[in-house]
């Protein structure tokens, strides 16, 4: 597997240092018109440390104990948002206090990878806080809905990514643009994340010469161990970017509509 080197709060499309990704917000949709509420679709989607956009062996639902959410990404993304959680208490701050919360919940999430949260997963989780809280000051029962925030979260990160992968898995090799130098884990399958993260990232673009640029200049960065130059990925990146509403599952979000 290979190791992520780069700044991982790096836009890996424009390059900007401090960026990260997010949605809009979680809800049901489909058929999104020109990306435009495609947020609504993921919900926020983050990164997946381990080879570029997470592609990394052992697929995205974090079957591997080195593929997880990028860390430094998650935390600029819940500095930024945590006072607007209505759990947030003024009395307490992020660094000493909520940013335990939120890391304990991206890590849960990988260690219980394929569980829903329902009261076991949570009685559980329960049990190794106050072992991971350090100097939070936060009770489980004042902490329990950051860790969920930020398990949810990544859940949807990986569940997007896993939809990605499980469907172009089956698929590449019939693809016009498939070439048979290039397998799927280590070449396509970084292609394929790209597009799905630059969907997420670029909600409301079209795809057109400018965005294709843009794509263009952060494939170096987010390929991580492809060998594909940018005029064979962007085939596949392109194929994600336009099929995001036919590759993920029904009730994305879950939110039973």
């Amino acid at each position: 597997m290979t190791n992520e080197t780069r700044d991982m709060n790096r836009d890996p499309i424009t390059g900007e240092p401090g960026s990260h990704p997010v949605g809009t917000g979680v809800g049901a949709a489909g058929g999104a018109a020109a990306g435009a509420v495609i947020g609504s679709l993921f919900g926020p989607i983050g990164t997946l440390v381990g080879g570029a956009i997470g592609a990394a062996a052992g697929g995205a639902a974090g079957h591997t104990v080195a593929e997880g959410v990028d860390p430094t990404g998650e935390t600029e993304y819940w500095r930024n948002t945590y006072t607007t959680r209505p759990y947030y208490n003024s009395q307490y701050n992020y660094e000493a206090d909520y940013a335990p919360a939120y890391l304990y919940g991206n890590s849960a999430r990988t260690q219980y990878a394929g569980r829903e949260w329902d009261d076991a997963l949570e009685a559980d989780i329960r049990q190794g806080w106050e072992a991971t809280k350090a100097k939070s000051r936060l009770s489980w029962e004042e902490a329990k809905d950051a860790v969920r925030d930020a398990f949810d979260r990544s859940d949807r990160t990986y569940r997007a990514y896993d939809a990605t992968d499980r469907y172009y898995a089956d698929r590449y090799s019939q693809a016009d643009y498939y070439k048979a130098d290039y397998g799927y884990e280590s070449d396509y399958r970084p292609a394929y994340r790209y597009g799905t993260f630059a969907r997420a990232q670029q909600e409301g673009r079209e795809w057109d010469d400018r965005l294709e640029a843009d794509l263009e200049r952060g494939w170096e960065q987010a390929k991580g161990t492809s060998k594909m130059a940018w005029n064979d990925a962007k085939y596949a990146v392109k194929d994600a970017w336009h099929g995001v509403e036919r590759v993920l599952p029904g009730d994305f979000d879950r939110d039973g509509r």
